[in-house]
């Protein structure tokens, strides 16, 4: 009788262990990155508020504070001032996701105070994310617990 209940559990497993992998594999879900391009001039002098590394770690910190984490690029900026002025300086641009504009103008708000900037350019650009672990992850773990299941049954 063991072994009778033993190979049914085995067989109902098989049929639905696709379908549980087919359940997890959700699709990739629809999200929001938000791309800030901070500058790092003083708004008022044009010359460069910190230097580059100190920038980075003050930046750091306030994204830390906000999210919990960052990515960061180190990028140049430049544009034609109204009087014919080629302005240029170092530009971090970051990258979120997984939050909403209340809590990233909360944090621009902080960096425009802390780079002594007049704004920071944000974009929204509607996306997918997935966090990937690589190809057959999901089959393993499917695996691994239909055979913690059948060693409790036996």
């Amino acid at each position: 009788m063991k072994r009778l209940s033993v190979f049914l559990l085995s067989a109902i497993l098989s049929l639905t262990a696709p379908a549980a992998v087919f359940a997890e594999e959700a699709p990739a879900e629809e999200d929001v990155q938000y791309v800030l391009f901070l500058g790092t001039n003083d708004k008022d002098t044009n010359e460069p508020v910190f230097p580059p590394e100190e920038c980075q770690e003050k930046l750091k910190d306030i994204l830390i504070e906000h999210f919990g984490g960052y990515t960061i690029q180190d990028a140049q900026g430049g544009w034609v001032g109204d009087d014919g002025t080629l302005y240029q300086e170092y530009t971090l641009v970051i990258y979120l996701s997984d939050t909403d504009m209340e809590h990233v103008h909360a944090a621009a708000n902080e960096m425009i105070e802390t780079f002594h900037q007049s704004s920071v350019l944000i974009q929204t650009n509607p996306t997918k994310t997935e966090f990937y672990s690589g190809e057959g992850a999901e089959e393993e773990e499917a695996a691994e617990e239909t055979e913690e299941v059948v060693d409790d049954a036996a």
